[in-house]
């Protein structure tokens, strides 16, 4: 039975993680980080003294994804979408926080200084949506509100109705 790809993007610390462990909890299907990806398989090309945060290596992740993209039932979590295969995804959700609740998760995580204005910035100016209109068709392309564990749950039960509804239509 065929099951469908996803991509639960943001800028960090909208709730991708969170949303995505669960939604692979409650469906069985496979959870990728491809921040975790990335450091175990050591896929980087450099490393950004600005941002004191290793540089992806985009190329060497999609090679590493492609076989299991290709059997499908794969949720993936990365802040980043334009790299990203087109024919990979059924479905895109790009969650996004009121900047009030974001500042504060960010800075919990040790952001400071150019790093959290930049990521607050990229909520405000819709950076990462903008992003996944550009390299998405459009009606895959869905924003949902994540500054609540009641916007969790409501996520939660939303995305299983359409996985449920995508398997009776494409199996």
């Amino acid at each position: 039975m065929r099951r469908p790809n996803l991509l639960l993007t943001g800028t960090p610390g909208v709730g991708k993680t969170t949303l995505g462990k669960e939604l692979a909890s409650r469906t069985g299907m496979a959870y990728i980080n491809v921040g975790d990806l990335a450091k175990e398989g050591e896929l980087y090309e450099g490393f950004d003294e600005e941002y004191d945060c290793p540089i992806l290596d985009e190329d060497r992740v999609v090679d590493e994804l492609e076989d299991k993209m290709s059997e499908g039932g794969v949720i993936v979590d990365y802040h980043g979408c334009e790299f990203f295969p087109e024919r990979w995804f059924d479905i895109v959700f790009v969650l996004r926080t009121e900047n009030s609740f974001l500042y504060d998760r960010l800075e919990s995580r040790g952001y400071k200084g150019k790093k959290l204005q930049d990521n607050i910035q990229c909520e405000i100016f819709q950076t990462l949506y903008e992003e996944a209109m550009s390299s998405y068709r459009e009606e895959i392309v869905h924003q949902l509100p994540s500054n609540t564990p009641e916007d969790l749950e409501r996520n939660l039960d939303q995305i299983m109705q359409w996985i449920e509804q995508w398997m009776k239509d494409n199996n």
